[in-house]
Order: structure tokens, then C-alpha cells, then sequence
């Protein structure tokens, strides 16, 4: 049984400063920069391929040269997936970074709202799927009533939620678990409680580099200091990473704990690597490094 990984593939075009730029005009003499396959979906499938928990992507992409990268380039990495044509072209994001892993995205190209999805192929997928990840793209809207009758577990990742934006109801709606981020929170353990009062079964709110929070159904909380990245590369992916790295233990049955700090693991390796995941991740490399930091003295 797979893990069925809904939307998110685009193609990023990554600039790194020293601090990010001031409102003012100005002229920057150097700003490196690199590019290659982004967003959330994709940004989870790398990691849990990594980790060897089966997944299938099932996203959308343009017919263009951006398109054709993302599908070659996650094919190499050993992800599985399916993809719909966009007609509007793949989506293109700039993002401005600084040194302390700060970001600042721009869309400048996006992904259509609907597409012409086979139900029948989305149906097959959740038929032999165990767990899906429903990511908040406005494309996936449409999928959500084909979960409904779904028996396994559904999660959404929020990402920067302020706690009242409507966009994101009908995917809190729908799924039982929550992950999201306290960036546009002031108080977030007040949201998490919220949630929780709708019945949410586990809601984890990440914190960068203050670490993670995770509310249990039954009122339980837990705190998770981040592990310190050796150097911020690249914090592109890095809550995905945090968000696959959880998803491995919890499928394995590990207490929350554990869980959270698996996440915290592949979050800092990803920070320090280029790309959306570290090339030297996988599951023997996250259990050694497990056993260091937080096993029996």
C-alpha cells in the first residue's frame, strides 16, 4: 500500500542574498542562484522515496521545457508518479533567500485551477493507496470529493495558515491530520486547539529553527527542539522534509516523539543541502543519526 501524494510540482528559480532586499530601488551585483523542481508535492515524494516509504505523486505539469524537467528529473530520483497536462504551462516560482534560510516566493507563472483529472486513474490510486497527503494546491480542490469514503488516514499540510484564511476550510475539512507552520500565527497553540475541537486527530505546527508542536486528539502536547543545520544551503523543502520524516515514523508506529524528531532530522539535513532533499537521506542514515542524538545514553 502506497502513500498517494496529491499536487505539487513546479519549477523554482532560486536567488540567494546575503539579506533580503530593502524597499527601496537598487542595483544587486551578485546574486547566485539556481533552479530546478520544486513545490510541496514533489518536495514530499523526494524524501519519503529517500526513506523507502512507497509513494505515488499524482500532480500537474506544462508540455514545455519546464515540464519536461520535473517529470525527467523526479523520474531519476526514483519517484512515481502520475501527471496531468496543464495547458496553462508548468508553474514557475522566483524565490529571493537569505543567509539565515528566510524566503521571500513569487509566482510568476501559475498552475490552472481545474484540469481535466481521470477520476478513474485518482480512484485506482486510492484504491490501493493506505494513506493519502492532500496538498493545497487550488487544482486539488476538485479531488476532495473523492475522498469522502476514504477508510485510511488523510493528511494536509497548511503550511502558512493564518488561522482564518476560507481557502483553506475545505482541506482542514477533509483531512484528519494537520501539519502546518506558526509563520503567520500570533497564537498557535490557540489554532491547534481549535482544530482539535473539530475533531482533528494530531495536529503538528512546525516553528523553522524553534523547533515543532504537536496536539494530540486526547489534549496531549508535545515540544521538539529543532536539530541545528550544519549550514543553511538551501531552506527550500525543509518542512516538507520535517513533514516526511514525521509521516516515516508515524506509518512505522513509532510514538510522537520519535516521530517529531525524525522530522527535525530530515529538516536540518535539508537545510544544509542543495535542492529539495538531501542526496544521502534514507532510512538507515535517519535511524543511525536518531540513535546519536536522541537514543538510550
Amino acid at each position: 500500500m502506497h502513500t498517494l501524494i496529491l499536487g505539487g510540482t513546479t519549477f523554482d528559480h532560486i536567488v540567494t542574498l546575503p539579506e533580503l532586499p530593502g524597499p527601496q530601488p537598487q542595483t544587486i551585483h551578485r546574486a547566485p542562484f539556481h533552479e530546478g523542481t520544486g513545490s510541496t508535492g514533489a518536495g514530499k515524494a523526494l524524501p519519503l522515496t529517500r526513506l523507502g516509504v512507497p509513494n505515488v505523486l499524482y500532480s500537474a505539469v506544462g508540455d514545455d521545457a519546464y515540464g519536461h524537467h520535473i517529470q525527467a528529473d523526479l523520474l531519476a530520483q526514483g519517484v512515481t508518479a502520475h501527471y496531468v497536462t496543464d495547458p496553462a504551462g508548468t508553474e514557475r516560482h522566483v524565490n529571493l533567500m537569505d543567509a539565515q534560510g528566510q524566503r521571500i516566493s513569487m509566482f510568476i507563472t501559475q498552475a490552472s485551477p481545474t484540469l481535466p483529472f481521470d477520476h478513474a486513474v485518482v480512484a485506482g490510486l486510492l484504491k490501493t493507496s493506505g494513506c493519502v497527503v492532500l496538498n493545497i494546491i487550488p487544482y486539488c480542490l476538485p479531488l476532495i470529493p473523492l475522498l469522502q469514503d476514504y477508510p485510511h488516514p488523510i493528511w494536509t499540510d497548511l503550511h502558512d495558515y493564518d488561522g482564518h484564511n476560507p481557502y483553506h476550510q475545505p482541506f482542514i475539512a477533509a483531512a484528519q491530520y494537520l501539519h502546518l507552520s506558526s509563520d503567520n500565527l500570533l497564537d498557535y497553540r490557540s489554532v491547534m486547539e481549535q482544530l482539535r475541537s473539530v475533531g482533528k486527530r494530531l495536529v503538528v505546527c512546525t516553528h523553522g529553527a524553534a523547533g515543532a508542536t504537536l496536539l494530540t486528539a486526547e489534549g496531549q502536547w508535545l515540544e521538539q527542539a529543532a536539530v541545528p543545520a550544519p549550514a543553511v544551503v538551501d531552506s527550500n523543502g525543509a518542512g516538507d522534509n520535517f513533514f516526511a520524516g514525521f509521516l516515516y515514523g508515524f506509518l512505522r508506529e513509532e510514538p510522537l516523539q520519535k516521530c517529531l524528531q525524525y522530522g527535525a532530522l530530515c529538516g536540518s539535513w535539508c537545510v544544509g543541502a542543495l535542492g529539495l532533499v538531501d542526496a544521502q537521506l534514507s532510512s538507515s542514515r535517519l535511524e543511525e543519526a536518531w540513535r546519536q542524538h536522541f537514543g538510550p545514553a
